[in-house]
């Protein structure tokens, strides 16, 4: 009975550690907003620092503007107005160590409750006169040393995504989920192709049926996310489009089942379009993406499930989302496929 139902149980228990972990945890300290983000060198320049998860209060704050690994501006003077907000001076110089008439800079800041925290691309600099060997002589020659590191066990902060980071949890996992369902549905087709035996068609019909509401459920968490980060719920993605056809495509399988009475010839035919069906999957999710600008991680030059994306703290709730989430689809199909088989006695009796 253990060994039956086993994986079962591990399912509903890595989704239940996935919901309290990856709800839980508090996200690392962070940076929100600077203001102004514009400005001009050669004067005193007072910024507004508005911070995330942040105890300012505690303990000493040291800030740097970081141009690169060799250029870096430490602050003047640091005035704390509450644990979440500071107004931080510099003295930027005349001149600035480089050629480009526009600079950015990343915000540093640190103390030893909240740990290091930035914001890149924070402060941007504009130069009316270039001057880079003057600029050379004038920047400071300062250094950051002996960063602090936030106690405990967080998630990564980014400013885009702030507390949204944890839709990681349940959006992706169900898109694998869906995946490794449609392959299952891959394995019973051509099963069925080589057997004739109704029970592998049944099996193919069901996990694409919870692969394909996976699919939609994770089109909608993805929707809602989009809508946090990038401003709108449907912004044309290209990765949105091609999911979108996707699941049309994996929707018409249903409609083409319903077009035959036969059920060997229902069968048949539908086992032949779920081979169809994965083999187009695999050009829209992750080819076409690859080969054009996107907002998605993975896509367009932009890495996926990398040091933006993860840490290895994210990585213990992720990767066991992806196995949970896959072994609640295998039961929801088991079921399913139970349902089915019911049914189609009942039709054997009534003939």
């Amino acid at each position: 009975m253990i060994i039956k139902h086993g994986w079962k149980l591990l399912g509903v228990v890595i989704l239940i550690y996935t919901f309290i972990v990856g709800l839980l945890v508090p996200l690392k300290s962070g940076i929100l907003e600077v203001s102004p983000q514009s400005v001009q060198p050669g004067r005193n320049i007072s910024f507004r620092v508005l911070g995330y998860n942040t105890h300012y209060l505690s303990g000493e704050i040291r800030a740097w503007l970081k141009m690169d690994e060799e250029y870096t501006l430490a602050s003047s003077q640091i005035l704390i107005q509450n644990d979440r907000e500071l107004k931080v001076i510099f003295g930027i110089p005349r001149f600035l160590p480089t050629a480009d008439k526009v600079q950015d800079f990343t915000l540093l800041l640190d103390n030893e409750v909240d740990g290091a925290h930035l914001l890149p691309s924070a402060v941007f600099v504009t130069q009316d006169s270039i001057n880079p060997a003057m600029g050379r002589l004038e920047w400071p020659p300062e250094r950051i040393t002996d960063l602090h590191e936030k106690e405990g066990i967080t998630f990564p902060f980014r400013n885009i995504l702030a507390e949204t980071i944890r839709n990681t949890y349940f959006h992706v996992p169900m898109w694998f989920a869906m995946i490794f369902l449609f392959l299952g549905a891959v394995f019973y087709s051509g099963r069925y192709l080589r057997s004739k035996r109704s029970v592998d068609d049944f099996r193919a019909f069901t996990m694409i049926r919870v692969g394909v509401l996976f699919g939609i459920m994770g089109l909608l968490t993805g929707a809602v996310w989009a809508k946090n980060t990038w401003g709108a719920y449907w912004s044309g993605d290209i990765k949105q489009n091609m999911t979108a056809i996707c699941l049309l495509i994996y929707m018409a399988y249903f409609v083409l089942r319903q077009a035959y009475e036969d059920p060997d010839q229902r069968a048949r035919i539908a086992s032949v379009y779920a081979l169809f069906a994965f083999a187009a999957m695999i050009p829209l999710l992750f080819v076409i993406p690859r080969l054009t600008d996107s907002l998605h991680p993975g896509n367009g030059g932009n890495p996926a499930l990398g040091g933006e994306d993860l840490d290895n703290t994210m990585r213990m709730v992720f990767y066991p989302a992806i196995i949970g989430w896959f072994l609640l689809g295998l039961w929801m199909a088991q079921l399913s496929f139970r349902i089915e088989r019911l049914k189609e006695r009942l039709l054997e009796n009534e003939d």
